[in-house]
């Protein structure tokens, strides 16, 4: 029985549109023109008889519908590039490993290079993004997250157990004083909500501060920004060892303050329901060796 879909044209400016936030940027990266953007998101909107987006002066937003289908589209698309890279790469074991962009950058890709030289046989496609991907549906086969579980139908394997402080460049901190509410605040916005509080707030109630203390500062909606921010010397940042564990080794950051607040941890999730390839136990071995090298506790 075939199934009545939209145009593939129309679901990729939207898919693009919707992640970029902007019709512009969507039609750069597809390299066409913003009213021709326009005219294949105006065709789903017809065809789903609903509006996607709400129209902004400087960007787009998705309705609840329009997320609906940015989600099952996203995900398609996702399955569909993997499927590609499989028929491309037949010859090869390929392993596509997903994880949250801030982890990618910060810890997975600085040891990529040991990885490469054990396995070269094997091709490690790094799939980064917030929003985590269905593993029963081979859009990847393994992938780092992070939070306490339990991991509903998936196989889970605690790869490091995480803790936060507040750290800054050493030359910020020679001017600090005592008093955490008169320091230079940076804050990033986590993505969803956490069964932990990782917050400057949380610090301030553990440090003996009063509730709301430390909310001053410049806010970043990603992880590695704030962590870039406090390198360069903008302020002191509450962020996770593990992620600046190589600038703590090289003296680009030191920890301010007690107290240390505990995380949460990452895990290794596969999928319980899909063969676990030979390819792909390699890169679960080396990972869970690489995390035994993971900075203890101040």
């Amino acid at each position: 029985m075939s199934m009545r879909l939209p145009s593939l044209t129309s679901l990729r400016a939207f898919e693009a549109a919707a992640r970029l936030r902007s019709f512009k940027k969507a039609a750069e990266e597809l390299a066409v023109t913003p009213t021709a953007i326009s005219h294949r998101i105006r065709d789903l909107e017809e065809y789903f008889e609903s509006p996607l987006f709400l129209r902004k002066v400087r960007e787009v937003e998705l309705t609840p519908n329009g997320l609906t289908l940015f989600t099952a589209v996203r995900n398609g698309l996702e399955s569909i590039a993997a499927g590609v890279e499989q028929v491309r790469n037949a010859g090869r074991a390929s392993v596509t490993l997903s994880t949250t962009p801030a982890f990618a950058s910060k810890w997975l890709v600085p040891r990529l290079a040991s990885f490469q030289a054990e396995h070269p046989d094997i091709d490690l496609h790094v799939h980064a993004s917030n929003t985590p991907v269905n593993l029963n549906s081979a859009t990847a086969d393994l992938a780092i997250r992070y939070g306490h579980g339990p991991f509903e139908g998936l196989a889970a394997t605690l790869l490091m157990e995480d803790h936060f402080a507040p750290v800054a460049c050493p030359s910020l901190l020679t001017t600090l004083g005592q008093d955490a509410t008169q320091w230079p605040l940076i804050h990033f916005d986590w993505d969803r909500p956490l069964m932990v509080d990782l917050t400057w707030d949380a610090w301030a109630q553990a440090a003996g501060y009063a509730s709301a203390s430390l909310e001053h500062g410049i806010c970043y909606s990603e992880e590695s920004h704030a962590i870039q921010a406090t390198v360069a010397g903008h302020g002191v940042a509450l962020l996770s060892l593990l992620l600046v564990e190589e600038e703590l080794d090289q003296g680009l950051l030191r920890v301010v303050s007690e107290p240390v607040l505990k995380g949460m941890s990452y895990h290794i999730l596969k999928s319980r329901n899909r063969p676990t390839s030979e390819a792909v136990s390699a890169v679960e071995a080396w990972l869970t060796r690489m995390s035994r090298h993971a900075p203890e506790t101040p």
